[in-house]
């Protein structure tokens, strides 16, 4: 009787195991099923092992595409694509190498195709300010946009990271949940002209963190200015040759809950060191479109930003839903920077309906401001070139204020896919006035493989 009671519970524990094992299986998602965090799934669990030794691969996909509706300075309709492919690993020495509060990140992307922006909706001659495709830019070719290593001092109160990256990682940071430019990621790099350099262009670079307490923490970063890794066939250059300054972002960050829920608060400054051209004077003091003179050189340049994002509802107790507001300002220098101020508004509301609580739709307005300087600049050479005809090829458009909308709804297709139509309207593309406001129909799709 005893002999039976012993195998009766071997077999229960056997079963019992044998249930934990198809379990785990189980969860090991399967390629394309909607509850993967990936696309390709967990490759028969191996994908987590990997994260607990300490190697999480990344890889994802943004494709944007964007269709000229009415207006514009070119109403010929049609629709450009663009999208960017990344690929990269993220690892937490601690586990892999027994190195204390030590992580570090590779990262590759790729950007390909066209934007709607630059030859429908804006004059050709200015362009437009923002870029109804957020993902265009930096050339069609594959960057090394993150080579870094990162480590917490003194109880997790310092944060010292080194590499190449850029300043929008860690400084001014915003997430991108629009399509249009004037909505997605860091605004300063949008502005600060040509010293700024946004995602995927590293620079050589540290930043060191230090957490005062739970909610608020302060940074200063030191990024090398090189306008030569701008440059095609440059996406892995790790030499300081072409440098010519610094940029030096100061920033304090205060993250508190209102009301239990999460807001983030950020004001910062920015300076580079290295020379600036004015915008109007030449070496004098005269304006530089009347006297043919260089124009003047500034030894520096700066400028400050204002982020504020904060959850202001739950919806029915639940935080992973409700809606929020974020706002966004940016000011930069007079004397040598393209555009002098920024303001944009956004609400998102996630979780809008009870059969699709992982939705989320949004709604923002931007303004983008030319320096008025660079306004009376255009208007002093359209008058020394004997112009005043905007028809004419020679004419310089004179440019004032750009304004962006956007509505979206963000389809929570899984949870390795987002899908997000758009529409869009631009008023006074690239700050002019003779061009038609423009509606933009736009789609951005979010993968993560």
């Amino acid at each position: 009787m005893k002999k039976k009671h012993v195998n009766a519970r071997l077999i229960c524990q056997v079963s019992a195991a044998a249930a934990l094992v198809l379990a785990g299986n189980a969860m090991a998602a399967d390629a394309f099923s909607s509850d993967s965090k990936w696309m390709t799934g967990d490759w028969g669990g191996e994908r987590t092992k990997l994260i607990e030794q300490g190697i999480d691969i990344k890889a994802d996909y943004v494709g944007e595409m964007g269709a000229n509706l009415h207006g514009g300075y070119n109403d010929d309709k049609t629709g450009r694509y663009s999208d960017q492919f990344g690929l990269g690993v993220a690892l937490d020495l601690q586990k892999l190498w027994g190195w204390d509060n030590t992580q570090a990140k590779i990262q590759l992307t790729n950007r390909n195709g066209q934007n709607i922006s630059n030859d429908r909706v804006g004059d050709p001659r200015a362009g437009t300010l923002s870029s109804s495709q957020e993902v265009y830019g930096r050339g069609h070719m594959v960057r090394l946009t993150q080579l870094w290593i990162q480590h917490q001092f003194f109880d997790n109160k310092l944060d010292v990271k080194a590499g190449y990256f850029g300043e929008g990682e860690d400084f001014n940071t915003f997430p991108c949940e629009f399509q249009n430019l004037a909505f997605c990621g860091s605004q300063v790099g949008n502005w600060a002209t040509n010293i700024w350099y946004n995602w995927p262009v590293s620079q050589a670079a540290i930043r060191v963190k230090y957490n005062i307490n739970d909610e608020l923490y302060a940074q200063i970063g030191a990024y090398n200015q090189n306008p030569s890794q701008l440059e095609h066939g440059n996406g892995f250059k790790l030499s300081g040759s072409g440098t010519k300054g610094t940029v030096l972002p100061v920033e304090l960050v205060w993250s508190p809950k209102v009301n239990s829920l999460p807001g983030e608060y950020r004001i910062g400054y920015y300076k580079s060191t290295a020379d600036a051209s004015d915008v109007r004077e030449d070496v004098n003091g005269f304006d530089a479109a009347n006297t043919g003179d260089a124009y003047k050189t500034h030894s520096s340049k700066h400028g400050y930003w204002f982020v504020a994002q904060q959850q202001l509802t739950s919806h029915n107790g639940d935080a992973t839903r409700g809606l929020n507001i974020a706002a966004n300002a940016t000011f930069h220098d007079k004397d040598t920077n393209f555009i002098d101020n920024y303001q944009s508004v956004m609400f998102v509301y996630k979780g809008p309906f009870d059969a699709r609580p992982k939705d989320d739709v949004g709604i923002g307005a931007a303004r983008i401001h030319v320096n008025d300087d660079v306004k009376k600049n255009a208007e002093l050479l359209n008058v020394s070139n004997g112009v005043s005809d905007y028809d004419n090829p020679v004419f310089s458009p004179i440019r004032e204020t750009e304004y962006n909308y956007e509505i979206n709804y963000g389809f929570h297709v899984t949870n390795w896919l987002t899908v997000r139509p758009n529409l869009q309207y631009i008023t006074h593309p690239g700050g002019v006035d003779e061009v038609d406001n423009a509606l933009v129909a736009g789609l951005k799709i979010q993968s993560t493989f």
